[in-house]
């Protein structure tokens, strides 16, 4: 499984589009545009892809948003913090389908 996930791939990501341009196109701006400074900074939002990155356990966005968020200035503790807020977020979503467990495991018992 190491060899699945290439760096380089992360590289040529832009020739994605080679099987349509048209849609390449419309996605690669929409994507540039969600990252420019608006009412968060290209910074919070680095920040934001970086803890997305590590819930979706994407590889490639881990590298790149590693990167980014370095090159907009955030330093390690704000990266760990911003991985642990996603990990609880995602620790609570499993742990709150508990409720279906429970209500289940009530309704069968009785």
């Amino acid at each position: 499984m190491s060899d699945y996930y290439k760096a380089e791939h992360l590289d040529r990501f832009g020739s994605i589009a080679e099987g349509s341009p048209e849609l390449g196109e419309k996605f690669f701006s929409w994507y540039a545009a969600c990252f420019q400074d608006g009412a968060l900074t290209a910074r919070e939002k680095a920040l934001i892809a970086l803890a997305v990155s590590h819930t979706v356990q994407c590889a490639y966005c881990i590298d790149a948003y590693s990167k980014e968020c370095l090159e907009k200035g955030s330093d390690l503790e704000e990266m760990t913090e911003a991985i642990h807020v996603a990990s609880a977020i995602r620790g609570g979503a499993a742990l709150v389908h508990g409720m279906q467990m429970l209500d289940h495991v009530k309704k069968v018992s009785m």
